[in-house]
């Protein structure tokens, strides 16, 4: 039961998700006066829908995404040349972009020139598309927000857990390791520290953090130096005498810093509501990790197919599908964590899911709303530089030349919803193994 509860609970969001993502679009477009005529949340067949004004709301069958549809998407084939033969294609292509103007056509009314998308100012294009992924952006930190401010989490704090007996080589350095007569003791231990010791400063430095302490010792070096700190509520000094030795980096674990200074304490972990600064530094790291990630969806896409097809492992870190995200809930759901832990992962898993989503979307290919900003992106770089060389003024991009593109581009973007709908079935990405 708390399996198919965290499931439903996934699915609801996602679908809230998929409403807020076109409200993004929906609000800007109607600020400007495009007309919208349908704000849609599904595809396929409508499973119900209600008209407002000059706007008709509803649901479809298939929740694989939404959209809100726009009049005067593409703008009208350029005038001819009267002074020229009319020159027709007769390719497949050309057909299909003709035929799509056409249907366009269709949708504008007496009255509605000043309404279509296409002659909006450039800016207001780029405005009315990256509305969708600023909502996701938005909805992301909102989630983050609540689960680092409201519930908090688990960070090293400079009191003492525990006190190593004695110095451990590198090359002994594993877990379960006892101490021998010979390994020289910790200067933790000679300095008399204890488990519940609180560090307050170290030579005078103030610690706020156990990444402050740890810093502050490795950049000592070896020799004695003054740690303030509180024992049972009460402050006093000691003094230890720090040794050199090899240890993991702290910005990249692959990494050794060597003879940096040693202690020999371990610190304890707390759970820490945190500020609204520490969820932007949260933001822009994922954000960037995200962005990085985003280059490597083709191979990490073969990985996919092989593990669909082969019965390997999925990799934990590829991308998987709203199937995989479902069942990735209802594992949360159904953990043994407490009812707050399990809470905080399905925020977790939705504010991860807003944040993929958005920068997806700004991926500048069609028909992916970032191709609709670049589009809109390069039309105010051609009037620019126009107005800047003071030559005629550009007419509008023509996004109806890259419908072949935009084709390609949905049919791979539908079979590569397909491939991860199955294996997220036959060979899901789990949380424990």
């Amino acid at each position: 039961m708390a399996y198919l509860i965290g499931i439903v609970v996934v699915f609801v969001g996602l679908l809230a998700s998929i409403a807020l993502h076109e409200v993004g679009h929906l609000v800007p477009a109607k600020a400007f006066g495009v007309r919208v005529t349908q704000y849609m949340v599904g595809f396929g067949p409508t499973l119900w829908s209600r008209r407002k004004g000059e706007t008709e709301f509803g649901l479809k069958w298939i929740p694989l995404g939404g959209y809100i549809r726009m009049i005067g998407m593409l703008p009208p084939r350029p005038h001819d040349d009267p002074t020229k033969l009319r020159s027709v294609s007769t390719g497949p292509w050309q057909g299909l972009i003709e035929n799509a103007r056409a249907v366009a056509s269709e949708e504008i009314r007496p009255g509605d020139e000043n309404r279509v998308f296409y002659r909006k100012p450039w800016w207001q294009k780029v405005i009315i598309m990256a509305g969708g992924p600023l909502m996701n952006f938005a909805l992301a930190f909102g989630l983050f927000a609540i689960v680092f401010m409201g519930f908090g989490v688990a960070v090293d704090t400079p009191k003492i857990s525990l006190v190593s007996k004695c110095v451990v080589p590198a090359s002994k350095a594993v877990e379960g390791y006892t101490c021998g007569l010979l390994d020289p003791p910790t200067p933790a231990a000679k300095a008399g520290l204890r488990p519940g010791d609180v560090l307050t400063t170290i030579d005078g430095k103030k610690i706020t953090t156990w990444l402050d302490s740890v810093k502050t010792i490795r950049a000592h070096g070896a020799g004695p130096v003054t740690l303030g700190l509180v024992r049972d509520g009460k402050p006093m000094t000691l003094t230890a005498t720090l040794v050199a030795q090899d240890m993991k980096s702290l910005t990249d674990p692959e990494k050794i810093d060597k003879r940096v200074g040693f202690l020999g304490v371990a610190p304890t972990r707390a759970i820490e509501k945190q500020g609204v600064g520490f969820v932007a530094t949260q933001m822009w790291d994922m954000t960037a990790r995200g962005a990085a990630a985003m280059v490597n969806i083709p191979q990490k896409m073969v990985g996919v197919w092989q593990a669909a097809f082969s019965g390997e492992a999925r990799d934990p870190n590829g991308p998987i599908g709203i199937v995989g995200v479902g069942r990735i809930g209802g594992e949360i759901a159904a953990s043994a964590e407490d009812a707050e832990s399990e809470i905080m992962g399905l925020i977790t898993l939705l504010a991860g899911v807003n944040l993929a989503v958005g920068l997806f979307n700004l991926i500048p290919l069609l028909p992916l709303d970032g191709g609709h900003i670049a589009g809109g992106l390069w039309e105010g770089l051609k009037r620019a530089f126009a107005r800047v060389f003071r030559r005629p003024v550009p007419g509008y991009v023509d996004v109806a030349k890259a419908l072949p593109i935009t084709y390609a581009m949905a049919a791979v973007l539908l079979v590569m919803g397909t491939l991860l709908i199955y294996a997220d079935l036959v060979n899901p990405v789990k949380l424990t193994g």
